[in-house]
């Protein structure tokens, strides 16, 4: 939700990775297991899609979304772009994060997205996109399951990103149980605070 806000207002194209490997799974029988398992792809898969998309890019800059998830892929990344970054921590307690992820609905006409429990993001008419009238989906990922073996690897593989990005002087943390657009409005203050 909110690389798309940012991306609207800053002219960015959004990279999320769980998007570029759902693309790739439809050839790929391994990454489509490891997805539907809620598991991590090997690191040299992922630094490949990120670069061959970062390389295609013919915009003002780009919002990572879902990467990097570990040290390697941060290390990695560190050597294929310049250290004109930030690193925005958005911050959220377990629980909010589940009811966030189990309540995301998606258009497959139109890509909007809802989340069901989130006030200022559900869909006029429950389960109808409010854009094209279309029926809302979830995705086949978005289980309890695999929400708390997603977590779980997190906190073990992701969250020594944290003290990497505070040594670079590159990481900024924003409050995320709050609504969404003042999540967006903290984010903004950070970024125009760094112009």
């Amino acid at each position: 939700t909110q690389a798309k806000l940012l991306c609207e207002k800053y002219d960015l194209t959004h990279i999320s990775t769980g998007d570029l490997l759902r693309k790739a799974s439809k050839d790929n029988l391994e990454i489509q297991s490891k997805l539907n398992n809620g598991e991590f792809i090997d690191d040299s898969i992922i630094i490949n899609l990120i670069k061959d998309e970062v390389n295609s890019l013919k915009s003002n800059g780009f919002v990572l979304d879902g990467f990097p998830r570990n040290m390697e892929q941060a290390i990695l990344f560190d050597e294929i772009i310049n250290n004109d970054y930030l690193v925005i921590y958005i911050d959220l307690s377990r629980e909010i994060a589940r009811d966030r992820i189990l309540g995301r609905l998606y258009c497959p006409n139109c890509g909007a997205s809802y989340n069901e429990f989130v006030l200022d993001n559900k869909p006029e008419i429950q389960g109808v996109c409010d854009e094209c009238k279309s029926s809302l989906l979830r995705r086949n990922d978005d289980t309890v399951s695999i929400f708390e073996n997603r977590f779980d690897t997190y906190i073990n593989c992701t969250e020594p990103l944290l003290d990497y990005y505070k040594r670079k002087n590159k990481l900024y943390t924003v409050n995320g149980n709050q609504d969404t657009m003042k999540v967006f409005s903290d984010i903004v203050q950070i970024i125009e605070g760094e112009k």
